[in-house]
């Protein structure tokens, strides 16, 4: 059927090859890319013997020459985005300069400022729309299933939605008095950051961890979750007809937060560089190497997640409540693809998104995030590859 370039090795990215090869009537040939390339190739040793043809490359993502040689060699149908938020326009440019479809899990942000918003990528609209080439945003969870099941409730269940609350719950114990659960300094940077949510067509912005509400997850139990600041507000905020309110939630355990509270007050959460032995140095990045790689936590890692969204809104005139989730297993998922459930509930979203770009499902050239395309065969997709969802009518409301 066709050939994915994944430019990426870490967690998220290990979950999506392995998808990809456990669908190889799509995927029949996939090119892994990454600054190492020794991590590509331990991968592919470890997945090789199966029907989708692995091959590997060294690149560089901060350089467009460099992936415009990478993908006219590989002759990608898609490019699958899963470096560093900080590259999304260096692969996107190199998309246009090939003409092969774009797909990403996480918005752009500029590296010196930890602002992450959807206008750099957006701008590139009518490029992509000219070149007859699609970028998906945001095919992950949240951002990304948290779209699909928006725009599910809305063409299933509602004629508008006031008020979507996103929670995300990871109640999984990793054994470590502190580590992040995928790469540290795009986790701290994201916690750290002020908080805001979308109410009556502008942000209303909170200071970091303001807003606290205690909520009881089915299959979970009562979790302390914390109002953050979240890409996927600003897309849905435009594209989710009747909307009042967007608000998201995340929780954190009271030791991660002291933790994080005793980094920040010394200065390793910052990330302006400060000399040290002659070396410019940023303190979130150091801080980055001497934690545990999310991607060791997998064996270790027990309990679960559960990532949803409560919608609140109207059909035929009467009021209606609908929540959509998923609940996710640690073990489970470290049995099946030798990594954790947060890497696993980005991972296969992102090979989900590329085989309906691939084999011409959702078909709109230009830039789009992903709640703007029909949800119906994503839905059924999460439902086949490992991603079941639920859905319930009468859940707790947040106040």
């Amino acid at each position: 059927m066709g050939k994915a370039l994944i430019i990426g090795c870490g967690g998220v990215a290990s979950v999506t090859i392995h998808k990809c090869c456990q669908n190889s009537d799509v995927f029949e040939e996939i090119c892994i890319a990454s600054r190492t390339k020794s991590k590509c190739d331990a991968l592919k040793e470890k997945l090789s013997g199966g029907k989708t043809k692995i091959t590997t490359a060294q690149v560089d993502a901060d350089d467009v020459n460099q992936l415009i040689n990478l993908i006219n060699e590989f002759k990608p149908d898609v490019v699958i985005n899963l470096a560093l938020p900080y590259q999304d326009l260096t692969i996107m440019d190199a998309c246009l300069a090939t003409k092969v479809h774009y797909v990403d899990t996480a918005n752009y942000e500029p590296l010196d400022t930890a602002k992450f918003e959807y206008k750099w990528q957006w701008a590139y609209r009518e490029r992509f729309e000219k070149a007859g080439i699609t970028a998906l945003l945001g095919s992950g969870f949240d951002p990304g299933v948290t779209g699909v099941f928006s725009a599910y409730a809305m063409k299933h269940h509602f004629d508008e939605i006031n008020y979507i609350d996103i929670l995300d719950c990871n109640a999984g114990d990793h054994g470590y008095p502190f580590a992040t659960n995928f790469n540290p300094e795009i986790n701290i940077r994201e916690v750290s950051a002020n908080g805001s949510y979308w109410e009556d067509g502008k942000w209303v912005e909170t200071k970091p961890m303001e807003i606290k509400r205690v909520y009881n997850f089915p299959e979970i139990g009562e979790k302390d979750m914390y109002l953050l600041h979240h890409e996927e507000l600003e897309s849905l905020g435009l594209n989710i007809k009747g909307i009042k309110r967007i608000r998201f939630f995340m929780t954190f355990g009271q030791s991660y937060l002291t933790h994080l509270k005793c980094l920040e007050n010394v200065g390793m959460t910052s990330i302006e560089p400060i000399e040290f032995e002659g070396h410019k140095i940023v303190p979130l990045q150091f801080l980055k190497a001497v934690l545990p790689d999310p991607a060791s936590l997998g064996p270790r890692t027990v309990g679960k997640t559960n990532i949803g969204c409560i919608f609140q809104g109207k059909k035929d005139g009467k009021d209606k409540t609908y929540y959509l989730y998923n609940v996710c297993d640690h073990q489970e998922c470290y049995k099946e693809v030798g990594s954790q459930a947060i890497s696993y509930t980005t991972g296969v979203p992102a090979m989900i998104g590329a085989m309906l770009i691939m084999n011409g499902t959702w078909k709109k050239p230009g830039v789009y995030n992903i709640e703007e395309f029909d949800p119906d065969p994503f839905m059924d997709a999460l439902n086949k590859w490992g991603l079941p969802w639920k859905e319930s009518f009468n859940p707790d409301l947040v106040e």
